[in-house]
């Protein structure tokens, strides 16, 4: 019964995000991925507690995959908004 639950949470969950994200206007697409960047910080620290208790082998297997993958989402991230805000930078002008 317990994992119907999570499972319609889960799914619920899903397309509420779906249509949250798909409202944000282009101009905030910037400051929401460094708060999701930010929030994929705290996924990686939640991680390493759960990977490192050891308490069980597939704990343990399931903490490295989400460090693993926080990792890559936090990386990527940054690169997505550094490219980002470099659009928005003024070019130095041309002497003439």
């Amino acid at each position: 019964m317990d994992l119907i639950v999570i499972i319609t949470v889960f799914v619920l969950a899903l397309f509420v995000g779906m249509e949250v994200i798909s409202k944000v206007p282009p101009t905030l697409h910037t400051p929401l991925m460094s708060g999701s960047n930010a929030i994929s910080g705290v996924t990686i620290i939640g991680a390493m507690v759960v990977a490192g208790r050891g308490e069980e082998q597939i704990g343990a297997i399931l903490g490295v995959i989400a460090v693993i993958f926080a990792t890559i989402n936090v990386v990527g991230g940054f690169m997505v908004t550094d490219r980002m805000l470099k659009m928005f930078k003024q070019k130095p002008r041309e002497r003439t």
